[in-house]
């Protein structure tokens, strides 16, 4: 499961730089590289399991961070303490877990 957290989060970088440089040629600057990140995401996107693929894709549909990390047993997205019962198995990375606020995809830091 480990692996396949920092796919996500790489897809999710990824997605956040595209979507920084598309403002940027909002505002009238030229960008390169704009086909490598796009060929980059879609091999990465190929590399995750498809129903976790769609899952994320439509938490980013509704929020900038899909996945974000819980520091000291608190949500980085929204901030609300996770469940201790959580915390202990989210530690281990067995599998994928939401956050019971925000919905989220949570990843551990400590």
């Amino acid at each position: 499961m480990d692996n396949e957290i920092e796919s996500l989060v790489t897809l999710q970088d990824i997605d956040l730089i595209i979507e920084e440089a598309n403002e940027v040629e909002k505002l009238g600057f030229a960008i390169t590289g704009g086909s490598e990140l796009a060929k980059a995401r879609a091999e990465l996107a190929s590399r995750i399991k498809k129903p976790i693929l769609f899952r994320y894709e439509r938490l980013r549909a509704k929020l900038k961070r899909a996945i974000v990390p819980v520091k000291n047993d608190i949500c980085l997205g929204c901030f609300l303490r996770q469940p201790t019962s959580i915390g202990a198995k989210g530690r281990e990375e067995s599998e994928l877990f939401t956050c019971e606020n925000c919905g989220r995809i949570l990843y551990w830091l400590d």
